[in-house]
């Protein structure tokens, strides 16, 4: 049931608007439009014709609306299905529209060589249906079709001239290319095709020669990935077994040095008992001396003191303990040299990892330069309130009128300047271009760079923490930590290339043009990612970072 009334619905539509028609006429070929559609098409041509099979009418008919198709079509109207379910196919963005339809355009089908227009799958019916037009040249729908008429005579470029390498049409022939080669499109493409397929398999070649290139990388950056972990494999199991080495010759030794002072201290404490019963003992013989030197008796005094006297010189004087010192002079001498071979082996391999990337060939021509481009993107959160960002986030302007962003953290409060997102290490390169009448720098910086408060520590050229390249009409400054190198040109360039190797601290500036010309270079030790930032001031002035295209 709905393909039929589909069917219907489609039988009864204008051709124009490929809606219902409303109130409609029939014109004398035979034809139904809607009165407006049709007075429409007719007001803006010289001649009236048919907008489906382009009969001409001279004069132009007199419209009487067809009673009897009206009276149908409202009765299919009743019956009209959802638009949701009717198959339209509107040109959407990028698309070919119909040239034929009036108020919102259908998607075209098909472009007319010979009428220089696109249809959609409705008004191509005609080129189809009608005898004398079905000798027209159909291909598949085009954008371009206006690029194909002669600009001074309004026909169709058909010709190929060789002397001037260009289309012409027939006129052209005539006027001014008389006399010169002239052949059709066909037969000159049939004459390149040649040349056009060398060039597509070198491109081929260069497309595979390319994909191999980095079938390899990707091979290396694998057997890279792979040893490196095998070593730090390695490296943890032999630091693993020396902590375990070094834990157990602690534990050793903390046991040793515990045996010889338990050892001692019982010593010590046995010694002290043996004191402590000595000295109960000789505080009872002098209290018996004591109760002796009281006695009257004569005889009894004298056998008494002889006792004592032997018994007093027979005594031996307790040995004093040997007390062990607990030196670990030679320990702390083996342990220090074990630290020390560690150290040399990792300044060793450090020199040697450094020495391996100072091998990798520096860049010479723009081409080599491409090879390490860095896409970047502003950052909206760093930006200071007059600076206006593209939405892509690759230009950067000064408004005259101060914004009100958000406050942030990362926002510089009181220098019109802006950070990218991207970190920058290792081997990095990027364009910018730039439109100043006044000073403005393109810079590197450190994340840690101050952006609050009223002191120019913020500034791009005053601190330790950046490295700034400002821009004049004549001439260029590199500044870093308040010091200024005057860089002088015969002419400055709009398009400024930069080059960081962070490895090897290398910062480059280069004038882009129809060659590339090294401005400045500064060799300097990075401790820390880098940010590129840019700062700008005057109006109608920008930046605007460049993309890969060489």
């Amino acid at each position: 049931m709905a393909e039929a009334v589909l069917t219907a619905q489609g039988s009864f539509c204008c051709p124009v608007c490929l809606d219902l028609l409303m109130d409609p006429v029939t014109i004398p070929c035979g034809h139904s439009f809607c009165l407006s559609c049709i007075n429409s098409c007719w007001d803006k041509r010289a001649h009236c014709t048919c907008p489906q099979c382009r009969e001409t009418f001279v004069p132009r008919p007199v419209l009487k609306k067809n009673t009897m198709l009206a009276e149908l079509v409202e009765a299919l109207r009743k019956t009209r299905l959802p638009a949701d379910q009717v198959a339209v196919s509107y040109a959407g963005p990028g698309e070919v529209e119909c040239d034929i339809c009036s108020g919102k355009k259908q998607k075209a089908v098909k472009s007319c060589m010979v009428c220089l227009a696109s249809y959609c799958e409705a008004h191509i019916q005609t080129h189809y249906d009608c005898p004398a037009l079905k000798k027209h040249e159909l291909v598949e729908a085009s954008v371009n079709l206006q690029q194909k008429i002669c600009s001074q005579h309004g026909k169709i470029l058909e010709i190929f001239c060789r002397a001037d390498q260009k289309f012409i049409c027939c006129l052209c022939v005539i006027d001014d290319h008389s006399g010169h080669e002239t052949v059709l499109p066909k037969a000159e493409r049939a004459e390149r095709q040649e040349q056009f397929l060398e060039t597509l398999r070198k491109s081929q070649l260069r497309i595979q020669q390319k994909e191999k290139n980095i079938q390899e990388l990707k091979q290396d950056m694998e057997s890279l990935r792979l040893s490196a972990l095998a070593a730090v494999k390695e490296s943890e199991t032999l630091f693993t077994n020396l902590i375990q080495s070094i834990e157990k010759s602690r534990s050793e030794v903390k046991e040793l040095i515990d045996v010889q002072e338990k050892a001692a201290l019982s010593l010590a404490e046995e010694l002290i008992k043996n004191l402590e019963q000595e000295l109960a003992d000789l505080k009872t013989r002098d209290g018996e001396l004591e109760k002796l030197s009281q006695t009257h008796d004569h005889i009894h005094f004298l056998q008494s003191l002889q006792s004592y006297s032997v018994s007093i010189a027979h005594a031996e004087l307790p040995k004093q303990i040997i007390i062990p010192t607990f030196s670990i002079e030679e320990l702390r001498n083996a342990v220090s040299g074990v630290k020390e071979q560690v150290e040399k082996f990792y300044k060793l391999h450090l020199v040697k990892f450094e020495d391996h990337n100072s091998l990798l060939p520096e860049p010479k021509t723009r081409e080599d330069f491409m090879k390490y481009f860095r896409p970047l993107t502003l950052n909206p959160n760093t930006a200071h309130r007059r600076l206006c960002l593209s939405e892509e986030g690759r230009k950067v302007t000064v408004t005259r009128q101060a914004q009100n962003p958000p406050d942030h953290p990362e926002r510089f409060d009181l220098i019109q300047q802006v950070l990218c997102k991207e970190t920058l290490v290792g081997r990095c390169y990027w364009e910018v271009e730039q439109v100043s009448k006044h000073n403005s720098s393109i810079a590197v910086t450190y994340k840690s760079i101050s952006r609050k408060g009223e002191s120019n520590e913020s500034s791009f050229e005053q601190n330790d923490k950046s490295w700034s390249f400002t821009c004049f009409k004549s001439k260029y400054i590199f500044r870093h930590n308040n010091k200024d190198v005057e860089v002088p040109v015969d002419k400055s360039s709009s398009r400024i290339g930069v080059y960081l190797d962070h490895w090897a601290g290398i910062l480059s500036f280069y004038s882009i043009s129809d060659t590339m010309t090294l401005l400045h270079r500064v060799h300097t030790i990075f401790t820390q990612p880098l940010y590129a930032g840019f700062q700008i001031f005057g109006y109608d002035n920008y930046f605007r970072i460049c993309g890969p295209e060489i």
